[in-house]
């Protein structure tokens, strides 16, 4: 699969599709664009896809530094550009919405819808900090494998996780957790976590929005989402009934209907 070079490092990402409209999928933290491969078998016959992994996930380089949230940022503007995906509809779940936000307001030419899918414009609760940086500390000096079951109680619901006809699914999902690169994902959780509140700067975001949250995700909750609806002009907001914080494989049915809907208006 092909890698572009963007602000120094090279980028992992895939193409699919040849529409004359062009989608851009930006994943969560812990995973890659493998999150999406449900959204792209859809719309692929619809749409040109591009979905890739940020520096530090998947087949993307890890590097030394370039976590923090305005250098993710500067690298999926390089990539839209250098792609050609200028006007993209720009789909970003969790840290992936985190990085369409401030594309949104920094860039708004390279927009021309947003989707937002259980992420929030806030900083780090604090009442987090102390959690994730402890199992941070665990997975940078003893691999993701001895803190895979906390951070998958994160990750996804509990109708998921005690679904007995997935046992497989989680456990495929569970070996992509515990292949991370332990360096690369360290220093991505501290750029998340360490990263500034944006909401009083959503009011700027003129693009069609629609924001997604799973009534089940304990990681970015229904109450976040609710205060970005209020704050971006016209935002569509759907609840998807069983779904955490991973909706997009959790629930892909629910997620690719609400997609296929709002980008066909």
């Amino acid at each position: 699969m092909p890698r572009i070079e963007v602000n120094g490092t090279e980028i992992h990402y895939e193409e699919y599709g040849t529409g004359s409209e062009t989608i851009v999928f930006a994943h969560g933290l812990l995973w890659s664009c493998r999150i999406f491969d449900e959204q792209v078998l859809l719309l692929q016959d619809y749409y040109r896809c591009i979905a890739f992994d940020f520096r530090g996930h998947g087949q993307s380089d890890v590097t030394e530094s370039g976590y923090d949230m305005d250098t993710l940022t500067e690298d999926v503007i390089t990539l839209i550009e250098l792609l050609n995906c200028k006007s993209c509809h720009f789909v970003g779940l969790s840290m992936g919405g985190f990085i369409g936000m401030r594309i949104a307001i920094r860039r708004p030419e390279l927009i021309k819808s947003l989707v937002l899918i259980g992420t929030t414009a806030d900083p780090e609760p604090l009442e987090n900090l102390g959690r994730y940086k402890r199992l941070n500390f665990l997975a940078r000096w003893f691999g993701l494998g001895i803190i895979a079951n906390p951070v998958m109680s994160i990750l996804f619901g509990q109708k998921f996780l005690n679904d007995r006809a997935r046992t497989e699914l989680k456990e495929t999902w569970r070996q992509h957790l515990i292949a991370n690169n332990r360096f690369g994902i360290s220093r991505a959780v501290n750029g998340v976590i360490s990263r500034d509140g944006i909401i009083n700067q959503l009011g700027t975001i003129n693009a069609p929005t629609l924001i997604m949250v799973g009534d089940q995700d304990v990681a970015t909750t229904r109450e976040k989402s609710e205060r970005m609806q209020k704050c971006i002009q016209g935002a569509e907001l759907t609840i998807i009934s069983g779904a955490g914080h991973t909706a997009t494989v959790e629930e892909p049915e629910s997620v690719n209907a609400m997609l296929q809907k709002f980008l066909s208006c």
